[in-house]
């Protein structure tokens, strides 16, 4: 069984990107954009705060009446994160995205953040080892002599 270690080692793309608390939602969203992704880091001083996500700006920006260019991240970001760490599962990393409706979950550990992912890479991974696992029974099926 795969382990977030394993995915975090095979994404091509290791910069964590992030911005500051204080900056406004429009530089998270320019920094979104310039790297196409759908996730920020907030940090304050360093020290991670919280995410912003595509669908913080639908929800909580132009839904509500803000303006990129004026609303700050602290504001608008969510603060209440959920992290896994280097040795879980991917199905642990699943069942938890799944759980509570997250598509990009940070890896930390010790303090310390190591990546993020997303339901797609966790999804692409996860389908790769069933795809391992079906040509592997497939294999011995035929090997013994019970091919149909």
């Amino acid at each position: 069984m795969s382990t977030v270690r394993k995915l975090l080692e095979s994404k091509q793309d290791e910069t964590n990107y992030s911005v500051e608390a204080n900056d406004t939602v429009y530089r998270a969203l320019q920094v979104m954009d310039e790297a196409n992704i759908g996730a920020v880091l907030v940090t304050d001083r360093g020290k991670i705060v919280g995410i912003y996500t595509e669908r913080d700006y639908l929800k909580k920006g132009e839904l509500e009446g803000r303006t990129a260019k004026t609303t700050l991240l602290k504001e608008v970001m969510t603060d209440g994160m959920y992290t896994v760490g280097m040795d879980t599962s991917i199905d642990q990393c699943k069942a938890l995205m799944k759980a509570h409706r997250i598509r990009h979950m940070p890896i930390v550990e010790n303090g310390q953040l190591l990546g993020l992912v997303s339901m797609r890479d966790v999804m692409n991974l996860a389908l790769d080892e069933k795809e391992s696992e079906l040509k592997g029974l497939e294999n011995y099926i035929l090997a013994s002599g019970f091919a149909s």
